[in-house]
């Protein structure tokens, strides 16, 4: 028997990116602070975290840079679309982040931002090392291979 998805769990934005633009070493799930018209323009799926990244400032996690459309029915209490989002953490984790932001090249990417079984929305976060063009080339090498050998496969087993 199929399990039924629950209704509230979605996805609402996915940087799809990240992983070609970034070696993911780690990830860590965090909640986020967002004032009520964020919420109803979450659940019309309007955001973006393309080009958003976090930071550990002042022994805080901020969303910098994330893009959250207006509600438009929310006339005169709505929301700045592109202002810092507070992420909540544990201090265990927030510890685990500053460290490895500290070593070189470190940086906490976004990767996807969902609503979870209980409707509360979450941001999964990727502790990644930015990738060098010879690495991106490899993994789109690596991928273009992978389809190849699916499709022979595929051929073969028809004949």
């Amino acid at each position: 028997m199929v399990a039924k998805s629950d209704p509230n769990s979605r996805l609402i934005a996915e940087n799809r990116r990240a992983r070609f633009d970034y070696h993911i070493e780690s990830d860590l799930e965090a909640g986020i602070v967002l004032h009520g018209s964020e919420v109803k323009s979450l659940r019309q799926g309007g955001a973006n975290i393309a080009e958003s990244y976090a930071s550990v400032e002042g022994g805080e996690l901020w969303l910098i840079n994330s893009y959250i459309a207006p509600y438009l029915q929310a006339k005169t209490f709505g929301h700045e679309e592109r202002r810092r989002r507070k992420l909540l953490v544990s201090k265990k984790e927030l510890s685990r982040l500053w460290n490895a932001v500290g070593r070189e090249g470190m940086t906490i990417v976004p990767m996807k931002m969902y609503f979870n079984d209980r409707g509360i929305v979450k941001l999964k976060l990727g502790i990644a090392k930015g990738k060098k063009l010879a690495d991106k080339r490899e993994t789109t090498a690596k991928r273009d291979w992978e389809r190849q050998k699916a499709r022979l496969l595929k051929q073969n087993s028809r004949d």
